[in-house]
């Protein structure tokens, strides 16, 4: 099966390109969207093992009834540390939704 399907290095696509991570969040309307998108990327900026070229950026995902759900994408070279590093980016997305950034 191997052999007749398509494989792909990614340890060799990330030292060339970086391996893009994403991770989502839902948020309430009542919190304006620019402010979500500052939140994420300074939790991006502020988690060590990620790329800084390309720059992180924020997709809005999906418009909920409850909320907007929003994709933080960040790169990365060392994909045998992806989960460290999610880890890490999920650590600093909670530190900062709790900080003065995120209060409205």
């Amino acid at each position: 099966m191997i052999l007749n399907s398509s494989v792909i290095n990614y340890t060799s696509l990330a030292k060339k390109h970086g391996l893009i991570l994403h991770t989502t969040v839902g948020i309430g309307y009542e919190t304006p969207w620019r402010q979500v998108e500052a939140m994420l990327l300074a939790a991006a900026e502020r988690t060590q093992g990620l790329l800084r070229e390309p720059p992180a950026f924020v997709l809005h995902s999906m418009l909920g009834d409850f909320c907007v759900t929003y994709e933080l994408n960040v790169y990365c070279d060392r994909p045998r540390e992806q989960l460290q590093l999610y880890t890490a980016l999920h650590r600093n997305i909670l530190d900062v939704s709790t900080s003065t950034v995120f209060r409205s």
